[in-house]
């Protein structure tokens, strides 16, 4: 397993070592002392699974009281995955890291509270995804801001092709966030 600090405070990347032979692949998803040694936290409170079709866009969202970070993998199919740093003073605040995790990659990425999150799925086939959060889940801790927010200019895969539910099609603007703040 290699861990890569990503210029983001906290954000990091997490490269599994896939061992591959003809009946497909082995990994080792989560280890508390390799992930210690490496910085990560190793107590976590709930895994959640989210199966998406083609072109589903989730996000970009955040968790308050409390706080979650989130070790984000995907078990099947293929996510351009997106984390926008939403701490007001961070050096990194209004910014993004966007990354390809796949069930064939070996990639997991690591983001702390303190980020929205969000995934397209990309590809022909639907994508689970796989999230362990370090904190429990309140409904009434809900935010985000809206995906395409020209402002954040993240470059999604296919856009154009996008399917989203009325709630995130609903989520505010970053200027919104700006003028309220949650973190």
């Amino acid at each position: 397993m290699q861990v890569h600090d990503l210029g983001f405070s906290g954000l990091k990347l997490v490269e599994l070592k896939l061992f591959h032979d003809e009946r497909g692949f082995f990994t080792e998803r989560f280890n508390a002392d390799k992930f210690a040694k490496a910085g990560l936290p190793t107590h976590y409170v709930q895994d959640n699974h989210s199966r998406s079709a083609p072109g589903v866009v989730r996000g970009l969202h955040y968790q308050v009281n409390p706080s979650q970070g989130k070790l984000v993998g995907v078990l099947k199919g293929r996510v351009w995955d997106v984390a926008l740093d939403v701490r007001v003073g961070s050096p990194t605040f209004g910014k993004h890291f966007s990354v390809e995790l796949s069930d064939m990659n070996g990639k997991l990425l690591w983001i702390p509270a303190g980020f929205a999150h969000g995934f397209m799925v990309i590809g022909s086939e639907p994508a689970d995804v796989l999230y362990k959060v370090d904190q429990p889940y309140n409904p009434a801790g809900e935010g985000g801001i809206l995906w395409n927010d020209p402002e954040l200019g993240i470059q999604w895969p296919d856009a154009g092709s996008a399917v989203l539910n009325q709630k995130d099609q609903a989520l505010p603007l970053f200027r919104e966030y700006r003028a309220h703040p949650k973190f």
